[in-house]
């Protein structure tokens, strides 16, 4: 088992950065790859970023390139989402997932373990 708590959601002004973690619990954490997701209000969740177990390769969704940065501790057990120039349309609740293996990192239902999720609000 995994246990995964995010932290770091707020609200921020549009042009603001945040910086969201989740911290790790449980199994060791470098056997996990590590996911990054969100879901706006009566839209369905939507990938994000993606690191593998080491940190070494990464891959985002297109709307998160260029803005986005995904890294990890594996000392510290915990993965970071850093989001820069935020837009009103990034607002959501962010969600960190683990799995153990590197794959078609944009499906939800592939990853094994979720967080609560964090809430992010971008005001114009």
């Amino acid at each position: 088992q995994v246990q995964l708590v995010e932290s770091g959601g707020g609200l921020v002004q549009a042009g603001g950065s945040l910086r969201l973690s989740c911290a790790a619990t449980g199994r060791t954490f470098s056997d996990y790859c590590m996911g990054w997701f969100r879901q706006a209000p009566g839209k369905a969740r939507e990938f994000v970023a993606a690191i593998d177990w080491s940190g070494f390769r990464t891959t985002y969704a297109d709307s998160a390139k260029g803005r986005f940065t995904i890294s990890r501790d594996n000392v510290k057990n915990a993965v970071y989402l850093q989001i820069i120039s935020m837009k009103p349309e990034d607002s959501a609740v962010y969600y960190c997932a683990a799995r153990s293996a590197w794959g078609t990192m944009f499906t939800p239902g592939e990853y094994n373990y979720w967080g609560q999720g964090t809430q992010v609000t971008v005001s114009s």
